[in-house]
This record gives structure tokens, C-alpha cells and sequence, in this order.
């Protein structure tokens, strides 16, 4: 989910992630995770409160001023958005490390076969 402030409607919030919130905490289906005092107020809730809570990363773009909000992750959740340092032979079969690139956006993707 990207957003421009970090906080956001609890009706955005289960319309844009599935979470909505109960006064047993966020809930998504049959599992419902108690939330902390000030995580939500007045009908709208404090996103890094509830990423945190949730596992969920939360990033910032500074240069555009955005926030990305990922899934829940049962634990699994990023730390940083910075890859480990990969080397890879290019097209040319030459030795191309990731983090020549570090400081810079840049989308990896991958294929495979199977």
C-alpha cells in the first residue's frame, strides 16, 4: 500500500489491506491481533504503530515523500529495503556487483523455468 502521510482511515485501511479493526485489535479473517493504546484514535490509524505490530515493512521514499506499507509477514518481514551484495556474470559474462548500484533505485527481477 502506498501512502503520502502515515496515517490512515480505518475503512481505507480494510478496504486497501484487508485488516479491519475490531475492538479486539486488527483483524483479516479469522485472525485477530491485539493492538496497543494509540494505535488507533479518533477513526484513524498510525501506520508505523501497526506495521510494527503487525510485522508488516514500512518504507520511505523521501525524495517523493511516500510511505510503502507490505503484507503482514508472520514474522518474516524485511528489516531495510537494501538487497545482500550479489555478483553476477551480464550479458557479457562479466563480473556485475549489486551494490555498484547502491544509492540508486532499481527493480530485480527474476525468472525461472519451473
Amino acid at each position: 500500500m502506498i501512502l503520502t502521510a502515515l496515517d490512515i482511515g480505518v475503512d481505507e485501511l480494510e478496504r486497501r489491506t484487508g485488516w479491519s479493526i475490531k475492538p479486539e485489535g486488527a483483524c483479516k479473517g479469522e485472525v485477530c491481533t491485539p493492538l496497543r493504546a494509540g494505535t488507533v484514535s479518533g477513526g484513524r490509524v498510525q501506520v508505523p504503530a501497526l506495521a510494527e505490530q503487525l510485522r508488516m515493512p514500512l518504507l520511505h521514499d523521501e525524495t517523493h515523500g511516500l510511505w510503502a506499507v507490505g503484507p503482514e509477514s508472520g514474522g518474516w518481514a524485511l528489516t531495510t529495503a537494501e538487497a545482500p551484495d550479489l555478483v553476477l556474470p551480464d550479458r557479457d559474462g562479466n563480473p556485475f556487483a549489486l551494490s555498484s548500484l547502491r544509492g540508486q533505485k532499481v527493480a530485480l527481477i527474476a525468472w525461472a523455468s519451473w
